[in-house]
């Protein structure tokens, strides 16, 4: 029964991405098929047309035609949300065959649940001096265990795929030493609200917003032997072995609102004389105006010394600070943190939670440091060293320097309350009864 041809309509994203399709010598010929039916499409060409060029039947043209209509709206919301990886893929999801039921599977539900569990325990408790799985060694476990009487590491393998899991891939991650979580919450949203308000205090109120951080166990490594530039097929080699000069610490100041590194301080310590001596160098780059810096906890950050520098500023007599460890605002490192915190002080700070340094847009520009300059670097005294860095923030300022955009609030992001329309692959799944896709485990009674 013949009816009305479904109408392609496509976004310059999704153009682009069908082209890269055609065009491409590695996808399949079924994917290269579709691709062209659609694009055909678009171009208001019949069916009986588009079956000629890609030399499939008229029914096969129109099934194509209107799985890309049906699934068009919910291409459209990745494309607007997500990047443009994640576009490709769904693309070629659209254009994929749909999953089939395929045979009865070798081993049961359970174990393969069991197996699941087994890739998710430590390999130490199973007797192994090892710290990370890998395919082979969780089938040698499966059967030792009687889960499974054989099993292929490959077939391991697939089973961790179709299940997301990873056991050779790790992240690291740094938890708070905070315990009260509304405490945590309340430090993390006023450091966000500190960022939201730079540029209108910058730009009306004369005031200076700072990341500052150190940076240190900057090492001067001069490799023994030069590096060898690279060569068509062959990357540039750098000397393995080398020679240390010593340690440098970079005290950085990033202007959150200019995007600049600011007033840098290059040493080989950071005592509390040291970061006072930097926050003083950094306040007479403009004696004048208000000064706001946001920093981690460490106890340099919170000295004493800080302390008296703050109070001769604000006027405050410095026999009032009362004695360190014993009595007054000199007593602790939290009284310490209270007065410095102290909001109509001309020159306040901003203290990040324990153990939150990504909180800290430095820590960005600190990345960038290392990669650019120190990592690959070979320096043949700390004075070269130094020149070094202060010549790279220089360059940095210049070239590619700019504000960073933060957006985070401090709040968890509440998920997206419209719903992304489904493509016609997942109204398929939903359609289709569970045990017609589910070609992984036997059925058992």
């Amino acid at each position: 029964m013949s009816g009305k041809a479904a109408r392609i309509v496509l976004t310059e994203k999704q153009h682009e991405i069908l082209i890269k399709i055609t065009q491409s010598t590695t996808v399949s010929q079924r994917l290269l098929q579709r691709a062209r039916i659609v694009m055909l499409a678009f171009e208001r060409r019949q069916n009986e047309d588009i079956a000629d060029v890609v030399q499939l039947n008229r029914k096969q043209v129109g099934l194509w035609r209107r799985r890309w209509k049906e699934s068009f709206d919910a291409l459209v919301s990745i494309e607007c949300r997500e990047t443009s990886a994640r576009l490709y893929r769904a693309i070629e999801d659209v254009l994929s065959d749909a999953p089939r039921a395929g045979a009865i599977g070798t081993f049961s539900a359970e174990q393969v649940t069991q197996i699941m569990g087994l890739a998710c325990e430590p390999p130490e408790q199973s007797g192994r001096p090892i710290t990370e799985w890998t395919h082979r060694e969780l089938a040698d476990e499966a059967i030792k265990r009687n889960i499974v009487p054989s099993i292929s590491p490959s077939q391991v393998g697939r089973y961790l795929n179709e299940s997301a899991l990873k056991p050779h891939r790790t992240k690291y991650w740094l938890n708070t030493k905070e315990k009260d979580d509304a405490v945590f919450q309340t430090q993390v949203e006023i450091v966000c609200q500190t960022w939201r308000e730079a540029p209108e205090l910058y730009f009306q109120a004369n005031t200076h917003t700072v990341s500052v951080d150190e940076m240190p166990g900057l090492q001067a490594l001069e490799r023994v032997a030069l590096t060898i530039p690279m060569k068509p097929g062959q990357p540039k080699r750098i000397e393995y072995e080398y020679k240390r000069h010593g340690t440098l610490c970079l005290i950085g100041n990033w202007h959150v609102v200019r995007g600049q590194l600011i007033s840098p301080t290059i040493k080989q310590t950071r005592t509390e004389e040291d970061f006072a001596w930097h926050i003083h160098a950094t306040v007479q780059t403009d004696p004048n105006a208000r000064w706001v810096f946001v920093l981690d906890n460490l106890n340099v950050h919170c000295s004493a010394t800080l302390v008296g520098y703050v109070a001769e500023l604000e006027g405050i007599d410095k026999s009032t600070l009362g004695k360190k460890d014993r009595s007054g605002i000199l007593k602790s490192q939290e009284s310490r943190q209270a007065f410095l915190s102290t909001r109509f002080h001309r020159v306040r700070f901003v203290f990040l939670p324990k153990h939150s340094s990504w909180l800290n847009q430095i820590e960005i520009v600190f990345g960038i440091v290392g990669r650019r300059v120190i990592r690959r670097g070979n320096f043949k005294s700390l004075d070269e060293l130094k020149t070094r860095l202060l010549d790279f923030i220089t360059y940095f300022n210049k070239t590619f320097a700019k504000p960073f955009q933060w957006n985070y609030t401090g709040r968890h992001t509440p998920k997206d309350s419209i719903k992304r329309p489904n493509t016609w692959r997942e109204n398929w799944a939903k359609r289709t009864p569970r045990s017609m896709t589910s070609a992984l485990v036997s059925h058992q009674l």
